[in-house]
């Protein structure tokens, strides 16, 4: 009998066990209904208020009117790639309809070899349009967004070009990190190995000048432009040369996760890993996760988070949990979560008004925020990396419970 009582008292315990760790779970799934009405509500509004489609939504100016830009900004190709997250993440085919109208006024700039943002603009929009509906058009427009960014490539320099203006020779900056995807996923689509070289290529240079001892890294690096030696390392939106810019780390991270999905090198993840060391264990990342604007801004705490630097760590941190061991995979969850429970607030997150963005509290070019009004505003590349970590979130609780 005691046997009997000792297995079903055992029995029973299991069960509690099981409910109550699926009771967690629902509890830290809360935020997502939450988020995404809000998201709905916001761009179902942007949608129907927003028709000129050749004026692509980008941030709030100060008095918190909308500031729109032409197909060739770097930030064009955001507005329809949140809303093709959008479909992925509800299936509602109104996102659907919505995200190829908007991707329309882009595809001329696939012949654009002005500028290394074509991954930002071609590959957010008709990349993650392709995942999704497979079409051929979007396909052959990824290929040739690739050959045009493939020409900024400088052997010597062993890196894609940057800008065009300015006092550098030839400026490469961490952002272009996430570029490189579209080079691999090119790579794939069409068989050029070529594309996938130049992403390893410039991959290596940037894990070699971009980054110091403590794996923050520079902003920008200047190759001299016949040798190819990097000449200076210098910042551009960041408080100081020497400062850890918090969007540039969080592109470091995303990109080398990146590069790491696509060769499984080891010296990627190992990359990818130190940098989310530097972040999650900086003496002035906030216990809720959201990082000031820059790590070293003297004015700490007296001055501004960057939800969108927020934004990008936790989608990054979401695709590295699944490359490492078991200890830092919880860490990596559990840090996303945070973040993600932390933006998923009224604080963060609109319903209404904020030019029909999700995330507020956002911060672009910080020298320059006065002219463009993106300090403390909402940017449309903080809504698209949101969404994507949402999207990555629910398909991770979705893996665990089945």
């Amino acid at each position: 009998m005691k046997k009997a009582n000792s297995t079903k008292l055992i029995f029973l315990v299991v069960i509690l066990s099981l409910a109550l760790i699926q009771s967690a779970i629902a509890q830290k799934q809360n935020f997502i209904p939450y988020a995404l009405k809000a998201a709905e509500v916001q761009y179902k509004n942007a949608v129907k208020e927003y028709t000129d489609y050749h004026k692509f939504p980008r941030s709030t100016k100060p008095d918190g009117s909308l500031y729109t830009v032409k197909s060739s900004d770097w930030c064009s190709g955001f507005f329809s790639g949140s809303l093709w997250l959008l479909y992925d993440l509800t299936k509602d085919d109104f996102y659907k309809v919505a995200a190829k109208k908007w991707s329309v006024g882009l595809e001329k700039e696939q012949y654009n070899k002005t500028t290394h943002d074509l991954g930002f603009m071609m590959y957010i929009s008709f990349g993650t349009g392709y995942k999704l509906i497979g079409d051929t058009n979007y396909k052959q427009i990824i290929i040739q967004s690739a050959k045009s960014l493939a020409t900024r490539f400088h052997p010597k320099a062993g890196a894609i070009r940057s800008w065009d203006f300015g006092p550098w020779q030839y400026p490469v900056i961490i952002d272009n990190m996430m570029n490189l995807e579209l080079l691999f996923e090119a790579s794939r689509l069409s068989g050029i190995d070529a594309y996938k070289q130049i992403a390893i290529k410039h991959a290596d240079h940037d894990m070699q000048n971009h980054f110091r001892k403590d794996f923050s890294s520079y902003h920008v690096v200047d190759y001299d432009s016949i040798t190819g030696v990097a000449i200076k390392k210098q910042t551009n939106q960041g408080f100081a040369d020497e400062s850890a810019w918090a969007r540039g780390q969080a592109w470091g991270l995303y990109g080398f996760t990146v590069m790491y999905r696509y060769t499984k090198d080891k010296k990627y993840l190992e990359q990818a890993e130190h940098i989310a060391a530097f972040i999650l264990n900086h003496p002035n990342l906030p216990k809720d996760k959201v990082p000031y604007w820059d790590f070293n801004d003297p004015k700490i705490p007296d001055t501004y988070r960057d939800a969108s630097a927020a934004a990008i760590i936790a989608s990054a941190l979401l695709e590295l949990r699944k490359y490492v061991g078991k200890e830092k995979s919880t860490l990596y969850f559990k840090t996303a979560e945070t973040i993600l429970t932390t933006l998923s607030t009224p604080e963060y997150v609109a319903d209404s008004g904020n030019g029909n963005f999700v995330l507020k509290h956002c911060v672009g070019n910080w020298p320059k925020g006065k002219a463009t009004g993106e300090i403390d505003a909402a940017i449309n590349y903080g809504d698209y990396y949101y969404l994507e970590a949402l999207l990555r979130y629910k398909k991770a609780i979705q893996e665990h419970t089945k």
